[in-house]
């Protein structure tokens, strides 16, 4: 019995869905383009469950390039339609379209001058005849056994939304970059937005040696900077190398005296380097492509500016 209901309310609401895609008609093109040329806020209201739903719609649009805020109806009709100007669009959301506090604000919306798009299962309701564009997500029944619960209904608006977001990233040309920008503390953010240059060891923590000094030396400096490694550069600050704690373990096999040889005699020639401004995701790539823990970072000249360690990548939340 409870599988059964549980299939009954899937069924309900996918097939609620499912007959939206039959609403996207003019109605839909004139509240996208209302909104692109929105210069103020889309302003997003409703009540109860309802409320709930535009409040994620908001959401989304904010985080998809359309300034956006959440509104609650009743606070509106108390002082907070205070923030709504002429340039602002309002989104109402009520499944009636006769919901009361939504209705009491449509005569002060016209007013103020702002545009009004429903998105309401009643077409010919209050809401709908005062609105500039309707969104229609009416449905045949809802999916709660006692036919009270908002389930489908709620379900239907929450994917016009969806469907009205979705159409505005391509007519806006928001890109992945645009996603990252509004989203900095995300993974995603992440991997587009910072830089190489942003994690990098420099200074002190980034030994740097020239070609000639010893390995005793060498190994010194990398111990002081508490690091795995060392850039190996010419006289002109070039990167000729880098000297790693493999190179160490492997040259400890060929005899004594080595830590009195030159750097550049034990060192690993030309290696994997990135130039500045580029992307930490791709030392990422790199370092696991090679199976390597560091990587130089170059400047246009290729002189050594920094190094990005594994341990660095992990900092930032990369790895």
């Amino acid at each position: 019995m409870l599988k059964k209901r549980a299939k009954q309310v899937l069924k309900i609401e996918a097939d609620s869905i499912r007959r939206l895609s039959s609403r996207i008609n003019k109605d839909f093109e004139r509240a996208v383009n209302l909104i692109f040329a929105c210069k103020g806020m889309v302003v997003v209201t409703g009540m109860g469950k309802a409320g709930i739903i535009g409040n994620k719609i908001s959401s989304t649009l904010a985080s998809t390039g359309t300034p956006s805020l959440w509104l609650h109806s009743a606070e509106a009709i108390h002082g907070d339609l205070g923030r709504v100007k002429k340039q602002d669009i309002i989104v109402a959301i009520s499944n009636s379209g006769e919901t009361e506090e939504i209705v009491k604000l449509i005569p002060n919306i016209k007013k103020i001058g702002a545009k009004l798009i429903a998105v309401t299962g009643n077409t010919r309701s209050t809401l709908a005849k005062n609105s500039d564009a309707t969104l229609n997500v009416s449905i045949k029944k809802e999916a709660c056994p006692l036919g009270l619960a908002p389930m489908a209904s709620t379900t239907t608006m929450l994917a016009m939304g969806d469907a009205l977001c979705a159409a505005l990233i391509d007519k806006r040309g928001f890109k992945k970059t645009d996603f990252a920008f509004l989203h900095p503390g995300g993974n995603l953010g992440k991997q587009l937005l910072l830089t190489v240059e942003d994690i990098m060891r420099k200074g002190p923590a980034n030994p740097i040696v020239k070609e000639g000094t010893r390995v005793k030396s060498v190994l010194l400096k990398i111990t002081s900077a508490r690091a795995g490694s060392a850039t190996v550069v010419d006289a002109k600050g070039i990167l000729k190398g880098i000297f790693t704690d493999g190179d160490l373990r492997r040259h400890l096999e060929d005899g004594g005296g080595l830590s009195k040889k030159k750097v550049s005699q034990v060192m690993t020639k030309n290696p994997k380097a990135l130039k500045k401004g580029r992307l930490a995701v791709e030392a990422l790539r790199i370092l696991r492509e090679y199976k390597i823990d560091e990587i130089p970072i170059v400047d246009e000249k290729g002189r050594a500016i920094g190094l990005v360690d594994v341990q660095d990548l992990l900092k930032a939340g990369l790895v």
